[in-house]
């Protein structure tokens, strides 16, 4: 059968094609340029031996297997066996008495002495010559062996363009090797060549590569940033004194972040370019606020802003508190989500779409086919780590319908927003195109919330617990576990614990609230229990934001290994929002991983988002605490935020310099490093 080509191979690789195969780097080295002899093969060593087959037989029991022993020569005392657990009949023929063969593999005690099972098995012909180069281990798929992927890349180093991007000055500046010495020291690194550094990525070659990619990341952004600084966008300068009415109708001022963060939002506003800001604060510092408030300059302009939320309960609350503020101001907020439909639906549709809609709240339903918006010119979205980059940039695109005076396409501002801060390595990669406002400040009353970990053993204990802070005259919530393999599941176990609690604790008034209840019923049991009507709610994850009653002061989260660090975060600022001290229940089941420990650990000793975001960051990586996995953003395939800091600001202070003095450099860097283009950097 022929070799599959390069480019086939690439493919197959999720490679743009056969010159990016020089950047599929090894994962690991097997050291095949030396022989150990026999009698120094010790157990537990992965190394290469030669010999001569003394004795080869194919055994039907205990499991059909191919058993051979190798010695030096014919009449050597030193012996190794060696089992081959799955073979080819062409195997057998080769291993005849007399063949001479090389193992790679790793020694182990045997019934009959040393052997391994199942080593790398080269037949050796004449004088073959040991390799000169450590030989590489590559990320592969099923189908695909290393040899092919070897030949490949062989391929791809002798043919390709492996001259540097970047002036040799810049590169011996820093330390660094050249682009071309990198790529051949990690892919054929020399005999004698620190494992230990090349596979923690910690050799100069890995440096100069990972600073590469960096270097090209921060160049996307940069330049992303630049072509939205070119974009046009309407100056929303003033707000005509609504702000100043919204204020006055509430029972509380606004905090000094609140101030400071809704000031830089207002200077954004009021440029003619679109505003690409991320608002972010801990769990109740008053977000929601402020982008209420950051919308009056839009209405008071006579356009029409989008509010985007990722779940159905959250997009109910967004709308109840803009609505709550607005409407005496004037305007009509309207609410759109898959739940609505019919009749409703299509009035609501036609009312965005007339411009009668002065701010429309929703799911992703917001960018939905059919929705189309008069004048939009703000879009807020909330939680915006959980859409994928795709999903928002769809959103903006529809701020482009509508032509300005000019003639010229008109982009709305975003402002987008999150209760899980962002690490400061994050904010200066993946978020380096975005201007940041921080809340870094609680609204006055809130107070601590003590958090204790629990075995599912003590769960009938804590029942009894709840029965008498329930009967104290507080309430509680108590968080079912999460299902992720089936909706229809956790509504499942949402009803058997509100059926279980209702039976143990009759004495005590029970709501349930979950998913797959309609709006309304939602909204009455959620009114009920924020009127103290009753005692303990029964909830999923739908009450992880926007839900605030200040007497409830305990939670209990069943199976709380089942959850991420970041919901469990959320779930626990539900509480600690009045006066009465606060409690956070976390009962977990057995047995846990160790990822699970670290995550409740980290849970119990931190209130602080930041820290949790931090430790979240370090315990999933950037491609899962972005929710970018699936969303089309080229994650970091070789550096590391945490490891290779001083490697991105290095990048970022070059990528600036480069842009204004050098495009000739980032065309080629960029063609290097982004092969598929730049479109999900818009977003």
């Amino acid at each position: 059968m022929a070799a599959e080509p390069p480019e086939a191979i690439a493919r197959r690789l999720g490679l743009a094609g056969a010159r990016d195969l020089v950047l599929h780097l090894p994962l690991r080295y097997q050291d095949e340029t030396r022989l150990t002899p026999l009698d120094q093969a010790r157990p537990g060593q992965e190394i290469q031996v030669e010999g001569v087959i003394l004795h080869a037989e194919v055994q039907p029991r205990p499991r059909r297997q191919l058993v051979a022993e190798i010695g030096e020569d014919a009449d050597s005392p030193r012996r190794l066996f060696f089992r081959l657990l799955h073979f080819y009949p062409s195997q057998v023929a080769q291993l005849r008495p007399g063949a001479r063969v090389r193992l790679l593999g790793e020694v182990r005690p045997g019934f009959f002495g040393a052997e391994m099972v199942h080593p790398q098995l080269r037949v050796i012909r004449g004088d073959t010559p040991l390799p000169e180069t450590l030989t590489p281990v590559y990320p592969a798929v099923a189908g695909l062996s290393q040899n092919a992927i070897r030949k490949a890349v062989a391929a791809a180093l002798r043919d390709g363009d492996l001259s540097d991007t970047l002036p040799a000055a810049m590169v011996e500046a820093r330390g660094m090797p050249g682009f071309g010495a990198a790529l051949d020291h990690l892919h054929h690194p020399p005999p004698g060549a620190d494992l230990a550094l090349l596979e923690n990525r910690l050799d100069p070659a890995w440096r100069r590569l990972k600073f590469d990619e960096l270097l090209a990341q921060q160049l996307s952004l940069r330049l992303a940033a630049r072509r939205r600084h070119a974009l046009v966008a309407p100056p929303l300068a003033d707000d005509g004194g609504l702000s100043e009415r919204l204020l006055a109708a509430l029972p509380f001022p606004l905090t000094a972040a609140q101030r400071r963060a809704l000031g830089e939002i207002r200077r954004d506003l009021a440029r003619p370019h679109p505003m690409n800001r991320l608002l972010q604060g801990d769990v109740g510092s008053g977000k929601t606020l402020v982008a209420a408030l950051s919308v009056l300059p839009a209405l008071a302009a006579r356009s029409q802003a989008a509010v985007m939320a990722p779940t159905e309960i959250l997009a109910e609350q967004l709308h109840l508190k803009f609505h709550e503020w607005l409407t005496p101001l004037g305007f009509k907020v309207a609410w759109l989500a898959a739940a609505l439909k019919g009749k409703a639906k299509r009035q609501t549709l036609a009312d965005i779409a007339a411009g009668d809609v002065d701010v429309a709240v929703g799911t992703h339903a917001l960018f939905q086919t059919g929705v189309a918006f008069r004048n939009l010119t703000l879009t807020v979205v909330d939680e915006q780590h959980r859409f994928g980059v795709g999903q928002r940039l769809a959103l903006r695109e529809k701020g482009n319908l509508p032509p300005l005076p000019a003639g010229e396409g008109s982009t709305p501002h975003l402002l987008m927003m999150s209760a899980t801060p962002i690490p400061r390595s994050l904010a200066m990669s993946y978020y380096a195109d975005l201007d940041v406002s921080v809340i870094d400040e609680l609204p006055p009353g809130r107070t601590p919330i003590t958090t204790k970990v629990l075995s599912l053993a003590r769960r009938d204990e804590v029942i009894g617990r709840l029965r008498d802070y329930c009967l104290s005259g507080a309430q509680a919530y108590w968080v079912c576990p999460l299902v992720e393999e089936s909706e229809k599941l956790q509504l499942k176990a949402a009803e058997e614990s509100h059926a279980e609690l209702t039976a143990t604790l009759p004495e005590l008034a029970i709501g349930l609230v979950h998913g797959r209840m309609k709006a309304e019923e939602k909204a009455a049991v959620m009114a009920a229990f924020k009127a103290g009507g009753l005692n303990l709610l029964v909830a999923t994850t739908v009450i992880e934001v926007g839900v605030d009653v200040p007497n409830a002061a305990l939670m209990v989260i069943e199976h709380a290994e089942r959850y991420g660090l970041a919901q469990l975060h959320q779930l626990r600022g539900r509480v600690g929002r009045g006066q009465r001290e606060s409690t956070c229940l976390l009962l977990y089941g057995d047995p846990l991983s160790e990822t699970a420990k670290q995550r409740l650990r980290i849970i119990k000793e931190n209130t602080d988002g930041f820290a949790i975001a931090r430790e979240d960051l370090h315990l999933r990586g950037p491609g899962e605490f972005l929710g970018a996995r699936q969303s089309g953003l080229p994650m970091l395939r070789f550096a590391d935020l945490e490891t290779d800091l001083d490697l991105l600001e290095t990048a970022r202070g070059l990528a600036d310099d480069l842009i204004a003095r050098h495009p000739d450099i980032v065309d080629r860097h960029l063609d290097r490093w982004l092969p598929r283009g730049l479109d999900y950097l818009r977003a």
